[in-house]
C-alpha cells in the first residue's frame, strides 16, 4: 500500500446517512487500519459517544489546521501520500472540497437516484481512479453507460450498538410503527402517512413514530408532489418543519403521531427497540438505506419497497417486501427505476405484523442475522479490497 493516510473529504455527522458513513469509516480506520484517516471537513456531531470523543480529538484538531491551509491556498491542494475518498450524488455532483483537493489516489463513492450523466458529469468523474457504488443497481447502470473500474460496496451498520434486544415497553400497550429518513418525496413519507391513516381506522391502538427531520428544505419541498395527500408541509428556509402539524392536517389524529425531531445516531437503538414494525416504501434509494439497515439489525420487522438499493438488503423472508411496484416513468431518467408502492400492500403487511406476531418476530430475527454480515468492519475491509490497486 503506497498511501499512508486515507482522506475523508466529507463531514462526519450523527444526523444523516453520509455523515454516519464517514464517522464509522474513520473509526474503523483508526481501530484497524490499514492506515489512519485524514479528516478534511469539519465534523458536525450532536452527541459524540462518550468513549470515542477522546479517540477522535487529535484527528479533529489536525483537520481544522489542514482545512484552513487548503482554503487559504490559491490552487488545488495535492496530498501526495494520501488516498482521498470523495462522495457524489446525481450527475457526480459533490461538495466544493471535491475541487479543492487531490490525493495520490482518488476514489469516488456514489449514491445517485437520477440516472442521467451528461458530458459535464463525466468530466467531474474523470479524475477518479476507481468508483465505489453504494448499491448494485448504481454499479450496474454506470457500467452499462461506459464507466470502468466500478465496484459495489454496501453501506454498513454498527453491529455493536444495532442488535436485537428485549422490546422496550412504553407501558401504554400501543402498537408502534416506525418510519425514518429525511422528509422528501423520494423517501415516500407521504405514502407512510396515507397508509397509516387507513390502518389507524382499523386499529386505533397504533401510533406512528418518525424521525423525519430534514436539514435541507429544498428537498423537503418535493413532498408537495404527493399523489396521496392534499396538504403539503410548511417549509420555511432556516426553520424546522412542523412535521406533526403536517400529519394532523392530513387526517392523522395528533395522539397517534409522534415525530422525534433530530435524533443523534447514538440514541437510535433505544428508539428502535421500542418499535413493533418499521415501514420504508421509498420510491428510490441510491444506496442500501442505512436507517432501514439499522432497524433490521435491531430485529425490527421491516416493510421494504422492492426497488433500487433496497433490493440489496431484501433476501428470503428477512423482511416484508413490497412487490407491487408501479413504474414512475421519467423522461429525464433513462434508468427508470423510481417506483410507487401500493397503499393496499403496505396496509396488508401492517395487518400481517399486527395479527401474526410470531411470524413478524421470525422475520425480524432473519433481518438481524442478515445484517451481521454488513458490519462497518466488514464493509470498510471491502472498500480497502475494492480499491487495493490504487491505494
Amino acid at each position: 500500500m503506497k498511501s499512508n493516510r486515507i482522506g475523508i473529504t466529507w463531514q462526519l455527522s450523527d444526523q444523516h446517512g453520509w455523515g454516519v458513513y464517514a464517522f464509522n469509516l474513520a473509526l474503523e480506520l483508526i481501530r484497524n487500519g490499514p492506515c489512519p484517516p485524514l479528516l478534511l471537513e469539519s465534523p458536525k456531531m450532536l452527541e459524540f459517544p462518550p468513549d470515542l470523543e477522546r479517540t477522535f480529538a487529535p484527528y479533529i484538531e489536525e483537520q481544522a489546521a489542514l482545512l484552513a491551509e487548503i482554503e487559504n491556498a490559491d490552487r488545488q491542494a495535492i496530498l501526495n501520500t494520501v488516498a482521498c475518498l470523495f462522495v457524489f450524488g446525481n450527475m457526480f455532483l459533490g461538495a466544493p472540497i471535491n475541487q479543492m483537493v487531490r490525493g495520490r489516489a482518488n476514489i469516488g463513492l456514489i449514491a445517485y437516484e437520477i440516472a442521467h450523466f451528461d458530458a459535464s458529469a463525466r468530466e467531474r468523474a474523470a479524475f477518479l481512479d476507481c468508483i465505489l457504488a453504494t448499491s448494485s443497481w448504481n454499479r450496474d447502470y454506470l457500467e452499462t453507460i461506459g464507466f470502468g473500474n466500478v465496484e459495489f460496496v454496501s453501506q454498513g451498520i454498527d453491529t455493536e450498538r444495532f442488535k436485537p434486544a428485549p422490546r422496550l415497553d412504553a407501558g401504554d400497550g400501543r402498537f408502534r410503527i416506525f418510519s425514518g429518513g429525511k422528509l422528501e418525496f423520494r423517501k415516500g413519507q407521504d405514502t407512510v402517512l396515507a397508509a397509516f391513516r387507513q390502518f389507524h381506522q382499523r386499529h386505533p391502538d397504533c401510533i406512528l413514530v418518525t424521525t423525519w427531520h430534514n436539514p435541507w428544505p429544498g428537498s423537503a419541498r418535493s413532498i408537495a408532489g404527493s399523489p396521496h395527500l392534499d396538504v403539503a408541509p410548511a417549509v420555511v428556509e432556516g426553520a424546522s418543519i412542523d412535521i406533526a402539524s403536517w400529519a394532523t392536517a392530513n387526517g392523522v389524529p395528533d395522539d397517534a403521531f409522534e415525530d422525534l425531531g433530530i435524533v443523534p445516531n447514538l440514541h437510535m437503538p433505544s428508539i428502535l427497540h421500542g418499535m413493533d414494525v418499521a415501514v420504508f416504501p421509498n420510491r428510490c434509494e441510491g444506496g442500501t438505506n442505512v436507517v432501514a439497515m439499522e432497524a433490521m439489525a435491531c430485529g425490527v420487522p421491516c416493510i421494504l419497497s422492492a426497488n433500487s438499493g433496497h433490493l440489496d438488503i431484501i433476501s428470503g423472508d428477512n423482511c416484508y417486501p413490497l412487490t407491487d411496484q408501479a413504474p414512475m416513468p421519467d423522461e429525464d431518467d433513462p434508468a427508470d427505476v423510481w417506483r410507487e408502492s401500493s397503499l393496499d400492500e403496505i396496509i396488508e403487511c401492517l395487518e400481517r405484523v399486527y395479527t401474526d406476531r410470531d411470524d413478524a418476530a421470525r422475520r425480524g430475527r432473519a433481518g438481524s442475522e442478515f445484517m451481521t454480515g454488513l458490519s462497518w468492519h466488514a464493509q470498510v475491509s471491502k472498500i480497502v479490497d475494492a480499491a487495493s490497486d490504487v491505494l
